[in-house]
């Protein structure tokens, strides 16, 4: 193994302080500057010659000026004569530019991808792309995780008993099949056509809700419009109670009221990829850490060890004495 050195960007320090928790090691200290010119320097405040450094920091908002504080902190750790550099990037926002879909459109996710190898990452950690293809966009090696796992336990906690997993759009559908498998429960999907960056229509519901504890699950949740609408056709077609699951919760502007507004939501559940403000921390909203994940994922990078292992396990059975989902 590697000696270790961790940094943290600005994007989401409480994250990188747990992590470093769970691994036993220090948050090695980063200095941000913003000159009068609105440039950004940053320095790593401590050794990184010949050391195994990772570079924690999501793509949340200010997702640019996150983005050029971790390409400076990757040319700097470069500079520094680190042996490798691992970018920890738990949400990677620019996912979702994955293709051309109208003429003479860029394509964010592969020229971001392109910056961050030639600012001098030599590997990528992160965890739940909007589009899996993006994955095929980095010329370093990308371990991408998920976490179905941490949500998938805490849902285990109910009674599934009469529980269905509903996807809001059948490009998720992979994953929610996924869900639903770990949970021992069906699943159904919704037919979306996206009309806008916040208005989505979804055509059809795909699969049997009629009186059945729901799940949504989908990767992000920002503002809210996909399952709003989603919404709708579950009422529609009878469904008993509806409970939310997301990784990414970056839920802008008052996406978390308007959820936490609707009657029939009892629980809105996503995980720490992003910080999320106090604000937003209604009372059914529960964030779930994936810290304990991204730190054994960077364990198993510093120690040579299978990442990809963490998912062949059989996920972990609950005991039989379990609220009612409705609970």
């Amino acid at each position: 193994m590697s000696p270790i050195a961790i940094f943290s960007g600005s994007a989401h320090p409480a994250l990188a302080e747990e992590i470093c928790a769970k691994l036993g090691v220090p948050l090695l200290p980063t200095r941000l500057k913003r000159f009068s010119n609105d440039c950004i320097e940053v320095q790593l405040q401590a050794n990184c010659r010949e050391q195994d450094v990772f570079l924690i920091q999501p793509l949340s908002s200010p997702v640019q000026d996150h983005l050029v504080e971790l390409l400076l902190m990757l040319d700097a750790a470069r500079g520094a004569s680190a042996a490798r550099i691992t970018a920890v990037i738990p949400f990677y926002a620019y996912a979702r530019s994955d293709k051309k879909d109208a003429p003479r459109i860029s394509i964010g996710g592969r020229l971001v991808a392109d910056l961050l190898a030639t600012a001098g990452a030599d590997r990528i950690l992160t965890m739940t792309l909007h589009s899996p293809q993006v994955h095929g966009f980095f010329s370093v090696p990308v371990d991408h995780l998920h976490a179905l796992g941490e949500l998938a336990q805490h849902f285990q906690r109910y009674d599934l008993a009469n529980g269905v997993v509903v996807s809001p759009d059948l490009g998720n559908a992979k994953s929610a099949a996924a869900f639903a498998k770990r949970l021992g429960v069906p699943m159904a999907a919704g037919a979306k056509e996206r009309l806008s960056d916040t208005e989505v229509r979804i055509s059809m519901l795909i699969g049997d809700v009629r009186d059945r504890d729901v799940i949504v699950l989908d990767d992000e949740i920002v503002t809210g419009g996909s399952i709003l609408e989603l919404l709708r056709h579950l009422r529609d077609h009878k469904a008993r109670s509806i409970r939310i699951a997301c990784t990414h919760g970056i839920l802008s502007g008052s996406a978390t009221r308007r959820l936490a507004a609707e009657p029939d939501v009892l629980e809105i559940v996503c995980t720490n990829t992003v910080p999320i403000a106090a604000e937003k921390r209604v009372p059914k909203l529960t964030v779930l850490s994936i810290a304990p994940a991204l730190a054994e994922a960077m364990r198993r990078i510093n120690s040579g060890e299978s990442v990809s292992a963490l998912f062949h396990s059989d996920p972990t059975v609950q005991d039989n004495a379990r609220p009612a989902l409705r609970a």
